[in-house]
C-alpha cells in the first residue's frame, strides 16, 4: 500500500492556491501520485493517521462518500 509522503505534501502545499488542507491533499494525490480514483484514494487515506482524521472531519466513511464529496466541488 502506498504511503503519503508528508514532506512532499508540505512542499506542494507551499505552491498550492487551495486554502483547505484536504483539498490540497486531494490535489497532491492527483498530481504527485497520479491517482484519480476515489476508491484508491480512500483506501490510502484510511491507512494514514492524518488523512483519516481529515476524512472523519468531513464525515466521509467510505469510498462512495469521498466520490460524492468530489462531485460537490
Amino acid at each position: 500500500m502506498l504511503k503519503i509522503s508528508w514532506d512532499e505534501y508540505k512542499e506542494h502545499k507551499q505552491y498550492s492556491h487551495q486554502k483547505d488542507n484536504f483539498m490540497i491533499l486531494l490535489e497532491f494525490m492527483k498530481r504527485f501520485y497520479n491517482i484519480t480514483s476515489p476508491a484508491e484514494m480512500f483506501n490510502i487515506f484510511v491507512e494514514d493517521d492524518i488523512a483519516s482524521l481529515m476524512l472523519k472531519k468531513r464525515n466521509i466513511t467510505d469510498a462512495e462518500g469521498l466520490e460524492n464529496y468530489l462531485f460537490k466541488l
